[in-house]
Formats: C-alpha cells, structure tokens, sequence
C-alpha cells in the first residue's frame, strides 16, 4: 500500500551552501538521508516531498554549518499481509516468478503459483502447469495476495512473498477466463432449472 507520511527532522547546511535557496538544499540532504530507504515502520521509501524548513537555524560550537527543522512528506510503499495486489512478471526461475509490486520485486514460489504440476522451460523462460497448460512467462500481469514481509533492518532490502493459489488469483486473463466460465455457468443454471419447476 501507498502511503504519504509527514515527519519531521533537523538538517545540516554546509558553510559552502549558504546564501543558496534553502527548500533546495534542505531537498538535497534529505534526499541523500532517505530515499531508497527500507525501514521496519514506514517500508519503502519511494520519494521526498512537501518540503518546509525553517528559514531560523542554529549553530553548533566546532561546527560552521546551520542545522535547521523541517517538515517534509514521504511517499512509501507499505507492504502488508493479505493485501492483494497486482504486478508484472519480472524473472521466472526454476524455483518461482519475481513479481514487480510497487517499487521492489516479490517471489512468487512455483508452490504458490497454481494448483498443478508446474514445469519450468529455460530456454523459453515459462513456468507451465502440466495438466491446465497455463503459462507464466516475463512481462505477464498477475493478481497476487500477500503472505509474507521481512523489511529486515536498516541496509536490507527486505523480502515479500506471495501467492495465487486462491481464488480469482494469478494471471489477469486466467482470471477472466474463470470468472467468464462462472458467468456462463449461472446463465444456464436458471434455464436448467424451469423445467423442473413445471412438472
């Protein structure tokens, strides 16, 4: 999930800056502090934004520099469990498909991907299920849920894993493909039906 997330923090202008439009240095450094971030509490940190630092700094003895307050926003990407979500197929390996969620990629287990005997082509790079014949290959859209998240501490990537073994789960056209069998499926129902109401 996307968030927007307002902090606030103390930044340090160097002798060498000042007299430059102050929201642009206060942009540089916090910039460098957190983008690309991965934090336990806000996930992962996509850009900075919102700007607003105090034009009144104060100065440390021993050090030239102004250390000012400001308030700024961040745009995060939050990750939580049984979130569904959609992404493309990145990578498929022997053991699974990367899926590109947001801005980081999530493993999609061979185990998770369907209810079948899956096999893996390297040549052409596709996890196929032996018995449905359902292909998984790069650059396909798929509809995953949320099953596992380790942000890690702070330098770490973290790890996200997902499934689509459930439900209107998987491949997007193997989904409409489900819900147009359901939807033929109740159609024929009714027509079934009615004669056995009349005898």
């Amino acid at each position: 999930m996307f968030k927007l997330v307002t902090l606030e923090d103390a930044i340090r202008i160097p002798p060498e800056r000042f007299g430059e439009e102050i929201s642009t240095v206060g942009y540089e450094q916090l910039k460098l502090k957190y983008d690309g971030m991965v934090d336990e509490e806000l996930g992962y940190v996509i850009a900075v934004t919102n700007i607003d630092v105090n034009p009144f700094g104060k100065i440390i003895p021993g050090d030239g520099a102004t250390f000012h307050k400001v308030k700024f926003a961040l745009l995060t990407f939050y990750p939580k469990i049984q979130e569904v979500i959609e992404g493309e197929v990145v990578e498929i390996a022997e053991f699974g498909a990367f899926i590109r969620i947001g801005p980081v990629d999530a493993l999609l287990h061979v185990s998770q991907l369907m209810d079948d005997y899956i096999s893996y082509d390297e040549r052409q790079g596709v996890l196929m299920g032996k018995e449905s014949k359902r292909k998984l290959t790069t650059g396909d859209r798929v509809r995953v849920r949320i099953t596992a998240v380790s942000l890690g501490r702070s330098g770490g990537s973290g790890k996200i894993g997902v499934t689509a073994r459930q439900p209107f789960l998987g491949k997007l056209e193997w989904i409409a493909k489900d819900v147009e069998k359901l939807e033929g499926g109740s159609e024929e129902e009714p027509a079934a039906a009615k004669p056995e109401g009349e005898s």
